[in-house]
């Protein structure tokens, strides 16, 4: 009954948190009718979460959890867009913004929508799935970071157009790097697995000779291009948007990515000398560092 009480908490909690982050960066957009945008945004994706959280519940599946969050993230992106362009103030930054969260949205999602098809299940769910506050709090968070993720972009296209800059033309340049970045780690490592001759060993070499999770550094390092894209719209509390990068960041290290994948493999590889001393050369995160 406690983990009960503690799991609706946090789920309150991510919900409030996300009403107040979106209070926050709609006060000082230009007209009423565009800041109604942020609002509309956040109940499309809490409802798209609980709809498809139910019909995953009763089916006792994970299959569709990747793809809802991209389909969130493609739904809300062309909701914001569709709105501004009816308001006659599509602009070229809000467009550029759309299509570099559209791209990364179908390619990630429909990645990880076949990498599960293919394994037959996603183990992460494995007791979660049959625990209904358990595994209603994982879509809770998955909407949240797909909130978080978006805060900058959504507040961006929402706000008074801009001309084109040098954030513009950086967060751009910087999004494309790591959108490589992590589409290259994630084939490397798919046709390393698909090597019979690699069975039950580990991956390092590619880009992962230089980082242990190329894959998330590409991740974030596409997230703060959008954010750097965005920026020179903000004012007032808008910044308060500029933390969507620190939480992707935070998300993929502490929460539900470098963390538990590292724990796995020191248990999986315990006392094996080569992944000791792969791990001692190797950056954990960003390269070099």
């Amino acid at each position: 009954m406690k983990m009960i009480i503690q799991r609706i908490l946090a789920i309150s909690v991510v919900i409030v948190l996300s009403l107040v982050l979106n209070y926050a960066t709609t006060q000082d957009i230009i007209s009423t009718e565009t800041g109604q945008i942020g609002f509309q945004v956040l109940l499309i994706i809490y409802l798209i979460q609980l709809v498809v959280f139910l019909i995953s519940f009763v089916l006792k599946t994970e299959h569709y959890y990747d793809l809802t969050g991209g389909i969130t993230y493609i739904t809300v992106i062309v909701y914001t867009l569709y709105q501004k362009q009816l308001l006659g103030a599509l602009d070229f930054r809000s467009i550029l913004l759309g299509v570099l969260i559209l791209v990364w949205a179908m390619r990630l999602s429909s990645f990880l929508f076949l990498r599960i098809k293919k394994a037959g299940k996603d183990r992460r769910f494995d007791k979660i799935k049959t625990n209904f506050t358990r595994f209603m709090l994982a879509w809770a968070l998955q909407g949240f970071w797909v909130f978080m993720c978006t805060l900058p972009a959504i507040t961006a296209i929402a706000s008074e157009s801009k001309t084109t800059d040098y954030f513009l033309v950086g967060g751009a340049a910087l999004w494309l790097f790591g959108f490589i970045m992590e589409v290259v780690a994630d084939r490397q490592k798919s046709a390393f697995n698909q090597d019979p001759k690699n069975k039950g060993q580990f991956i390092s070499t590619g880009l992962w000779s230089i980082s242990r999770h190329p894959n998330y550094v590409g991740e974030v390092l596409l997230w703060t291009g959008i954010a750097v894209i965005a920026l020179p719209t903000f004012s007032g509390l808008q910044y308060l948007a500029l933390i969507s990068p620190i939480f992707t960041y935070l998300l993929l290290t502490r929460v539900s990515g470098v963390n538990l994948l590292e724990a796995s493999a020191d248990k999986k590889w315990e006392g094996n000398d080569a992944y000791i001393k792969y791990k001692e050369k190797t950056a954990v995160f960003f390269p070099f560092i």
